[in-house]
């Protein structure tokens, strides 16, 4: 390590002592998934295949018990240390994989509870002790499992999960990566609709970026470095008369604060409003003024093409957007404000929010 003579002697110390332990933990990567079904499993033991195909020493710790057809022929390649019986369940063998000590383990599931009398009550806790012996872990989990956020999960899906993993665990995380999928995969599946799968997708994305944020703290507080960067997104509300502003304000808010972004909203006037909407319309604005947001009015012909030109102007990453099902003839002919939104949005991401 190099010594700056100028730094703080204190600073110097917690950079030495991040380092030692750097340099002896085994490094952490979690596949998080919003929902089931999205491929997380795959894309852990498909990460292990190309790991072992490199020289890396890997082997699986743990496995799913009803894995798909991929996943089974990705196994058949790998080194899998068979699951121990305890008490009429099945638990990881962390003796044996202390002893075979590999470079990497694969664990499939980390909200699972051990029975009375294991080594440790729950498999994170047995992941966290091959990671202090220096093997490094690749593991899944589901946002629903995560503790902090079951209140707010419940919320979009009405369940509450009983096996649960805090979040400091996977605050330690070096890695972690949110899988996406196609919205159609798990909807054909009948778990969840659209929004509530783009509520989910909001918040796994939320804790993805605050294991970021806490990586990168700890790095420049290791170093001695004031930490600081600007506004990293910024996210366009658009408001109707009909919009269901409240949802829309609130989710925009929450994505603006925790990526350190700006918030706008914008109507776009379309002609004569009548006096109920102009209410409407007024308090859909007051709601985006008290979250903070900047508000705009804005003029076009096509709304569509008024919000891109905002948007192109302002540097606008997400657009958030409000949409009825109720369309006449000439939309179907022509399409809605909103597919030619979806068409033109390059760079951007576009949020629908039924009303």
């Amino acid at each position: 390590m190099k010594v700056d003579p100028r730094r703080d002697p204190e600073a110097l110390l917690r950079q030495a002592l991040a380092e030692e332990e750097f340099a002896s933990r085994g490094r952490l990567k979690v596949f998080l998934g919003y929902t089931s079904g999205v491929g997380k499993s795959y894309r852990m033991f498909d990460e292990g295949r190309r790991r072992r195909e490199r020289g890396q020493d890997v082997v699986v710790g743990a496995v799913q018990p009803k894995g798909s057809d991929e996943v089974q022929q990705l196994l058949n390649s790998m080194e899998v240390i068979p699951l121990l019986e305890c008490r009429g369940s099945r638990i990881m063998d962390l003796d044996r994989i202390l002893a075979r000590h590999p470079g990497v383990c694969l664990v499939d599931g980390l909200a699972f509870d051990n029975p009375p009398g294991c080594t440790h009550a729950r498999r994170w806790q047995d992941v966290e002790r091959l990671l202090e012996s220096g093997i490094s872990v690749i593991a899944t989990i589901n946002l629903q499992y995560i503790e902090e956020y079951v209140d707010r999960v419940e919320k979009i899906t009405g369940k509450r999960a009983a096996h649960l993993v805090p979040v400091s665990f996977l605050q330690k995380a070096d890695e972690i990566v949110v899988v996406d999928a196609p919205p159609e995969l798990p909807l054909n599946r009948g778990v969840m609709t659209q929004e509530q799968l783009s509520d989910m997708r909001e918040l796994a994305l939320l804790l993805a970026a605050d294991v970021v944020d806490r990586q990168l703290s700890s790095s420049c507080d290791a170093s001695g470095i004031a930490a600081s960067w600007g506004a990293q997104e910024r996210i366009l509300v658009c408001l109707t008369p009909r919009a269901n502003a409240a949802k829309m304000i609130e989710s925009g808010r929450r994505n603006a604060a925790r990526f350190h972004g700006e918030l706008f909203a914008v109507y776009v006037t379309q002609g004569e409003t009548a006096p109920e909407d102009e209410a409407a319309l007024e308090r859909n604005l007051e709601i985006a003024r008290q979250a903070g947001a900047k508000v705009e009015i804005l003029e076009g012909v096509d709304p569509a093409e008024a919000i891109l030109a905002f948007a192109r102007a302002h540097g606008i990453t997400q657009i958030f957007i409000g949409h009825s099902r109720q369309n006449g003839w000439w939309t179907r002919l022509a399409g809605t404000p909103v597919d030619r939104l979806l068409d033109r949005a390059e760079n951007m991401d576009v949020r629908v929010f039924p009303q």
